[in-house]
């Protein structure tokens, strides 16, 4: 796991160091292991590497054939088995990164065709005059590129393209419109004017500083479910479980999980307790003294159960108004998901003694695990609905542009996931995967993680799982009401004080609780915010503040969160305001 950069020029010249050297201090907080840069003429690449495998000679940049050299962050999973095809390759290190060269040079511009993990990469071809920039199918790895005058940069995170001072901070209003309504932003174009996302799967052909091709790899297979009874269909889960958690775990430092009671992460907390010797480091965040669910008492049991080694992490009233503004710094690209302060929180606990956790992040989208897609297949006359199609400050007033236009993103990809052979239910899991899994899930895996120089793994994101679950027939995933059966069933055997049948508490972290004794002292400084003054009317939203102090309510809440995130955000990263204070400190600076 590591941090990656650089720069194309249209011009053959030396790249510039300044821009080299900034871009090592943006990402140094990826990769406290050390650093490396490759220059070409028009070219230069940094990485910031968080050593994981290969720690004695997996320093980067790579070198391949004559001309060709590789940085990269993340890691192939499969690397091990793929070398086994390239018998006649000269290796030079153990480490799993290198094996995309060998691949460059029998696949050319496919070369990440056959690649198992989560990655980007930027890859040289000094003969071929050719830099390519490729990341994984789910978009597990971020990647970022903007075009300016001179050519074209790239990065593993928003914030190192904005510090070279080659671009501008302009906020797209369309664009933040889209994420207090959605709490995330969809598609290629990020909410900075001209600062795009390489898009899951896909890689970039670059030649002369710009744009000269592009090639797409799906996350998904486009085909129907496949006939399976359920017999043969748990014996194919337990083997596609395992063997992804087995490869995940390949590492050369001490790895861990997170864990809640959920589904999802007592799934991979069994198959590491099948395959582990020591007793697998679980960590579980709380909310003490707060109305809402606390899971650490039930993770606690079923963690006991497998002789994992149980840690707590208590997350309070105290660390949300003072650890806020360092998260909204961290999330450089915008997400509003209340779910990134225990994320944080637990990477920041975890990071003092492990670099490498495991999670469960795509078991719902996978395993149909969300109320929305039952919703979506029910009838309208029945209640269905299409998935997002109200947005947080619908009812409320407070947006100047009242249309449905915020809505434009997830409609488009709507329309391009429309698959003839995709069931219903299919189409709802596969537009989750094209936006809220990449732009809001991972991206604030990714950012809460690498604050903390903690790599983060998601074993049911894989090639080999996904292949399997999404073709299962959809009386698999939804049955009797519920989602995610299957895996249920499945780990009702394999880990039984999961419990995965029993009523569950959704999860949710208490912010409105936390927000509403204070609303009324945030009113007049969210009405002064300028990044909301751009996309809100003011008096609106001091307005809906004193309400939701006076009255409370869950919608109130929840629009009250969007609206201080982005406020938080906006100053942070438009109005660069230090994010050293806490959430009053943040919004009063000028």
């Amino acid at each position: 796991m590591c941090g990656i950069a650089g720069i194309v020029t249209t011009v053959t010249n030396k790249p510039p160091g300044t821009v080299l050297d900034s871009f090592l201090r943006s990402l140094s907080h990826r990769g406290p292991d050390g650093d490396g840069r490759y220059e070409a003429p028009g070219v230069g690449f940094v990485q910031t590497r968080l050593a994981i495998i290969d720690l004695s000679t997996g320093d980067q940049p790579l070198y391949g054939k004559p001309g060709t050299a590789l940085v990269a962050n993340g890691e192939i999973y499969n690397y091990v088995e793929l070398k086994r095809d390239f018998p006649d390759f000269p290796f030079k290190t153990r480490s799993d990164c290198e094996l995309p060269l060998a691949t460059y040079g029998r696949d050319g511009e496919n070369f990440a065709r056959d690649l198992r993990g989560m990655y980007a990469i930027a890859l040289h071809d000094a003969r071929e005059q050719a830099v390519y920039l490729a990341r994984d199918p789910f978009g597990i790895k971020p990647l970022y590129y903007a075009e300016y005058s001179g050519g074209i940069v790239f990065a593993s995170e928003l914030q190192a393209l904005l510090r070279t001072n080659l671009l501008s901070r302009k906020i797209r209003p369309e664009a933040a419109t889209e994420l207090v309504q959605l709490q995330f932003t969809t598609g290629r174009q990020t909410i900075f004017e001209g600062i795009h996302r390489v898009a899951p799967g896909e890689t970039l052909v670059l030649r002369g500083g710009r744009i000269a091709g592009r090639h797409h790899r799906h996350a998904l297979p486009e085909a129907r479910p496949r006939p399976l009874g359920e017999d043969e269909a748990l014996k194919l889960l337990d083997a596609a479980l395992m063997n992804s958690v087995m490869v995940h775990q390949r590492s050369d430092v001490p790895y861990g999980m997170f864990l809640s009671a959920g589904v999802d992460s007592s799934a991979v907390l069994a198959c590491m307790a099948r395959l582990n010797d020591k007793p697998v480091r679980a960590f579980t965040a709380g909310f003490p003294k707060s109305a809402a669910h606390d899971e650490r008492k039930q993770a606690g049991i079923i963690a006991k159960s497998v002789g994992a080694e149980h840690i707590e992490v208590a997350v309070t009233e105290e660390d949300f108004w003072t650890k806020l503004p360092a998260i909204a710094a961290a999330l450089d690209d915008p997400v509003a998901d209340y779910a990134a302060l225990p994320t944080y929180l637990l990477a920041a606990e975890a990071a003092k003694e492990l670099k490498v956790v495991l999670t469960g992040e795509g078991g719902d989208e996978l395993f149909a695990g969300y109320g929305r897609y039952r919703s979506a297949l029910r009838s309208p006359f029945l209640g269905g609905r299409a998935m997002r199609k109200r947005g947080f400050l619908d009812r409320f007033g407070v947006l100047r542009d009242s249309s449905r236009h915020w809505r434009d993103g997830i409609a488009a990809a709507e329309r391009r996931l429309t698959v003839p052979d995709y069931t219903r239910l299919q189409q709802a899991q596969a537009l989750d995967c094209a936006d809220w899994l990449p732009n809001d899930l991972l991206v604030k895996i990714d950012r809460c993680l690498m604050s903390h120089g903690l790599e983060g793994r998601t074993p049911l994101l894989d090639p080999v799982v996904a292949d399997f679950a999404f073709r299962l027939p959809d009386a698999l995933k939804i049955s009797k009401g519920r989602g995610k059966y299957l895996l249920r069933r499945w780990l009702e055997k394999a880990l039984p004080a999961a419990d995965p049948f029993a009523d569950k508490h959704g999860f949710t972290v208490p912010v409105a609780e936390w927000m509403q004794p204070r609303a009324r002292l945030l009113a007049p400084l969210l009405g002064a915010s300028a990044g909301l003054a751009e996309i809100c009317h003011p008096q609106k939203v001091e307005a809906l503040f004193r309400s939701f102090a006076d009255r409370g309510g869950k919608h109130e809440g929840s629009a009250c969160w969007q609206l201080l995130f982005y406020a938080l955000w906006h100053a942070i990263h438009a109005g660069q305001v230090a994010a050293d204070g806490d959430v009053f400190a943040v919004l009063e600076a000028k």
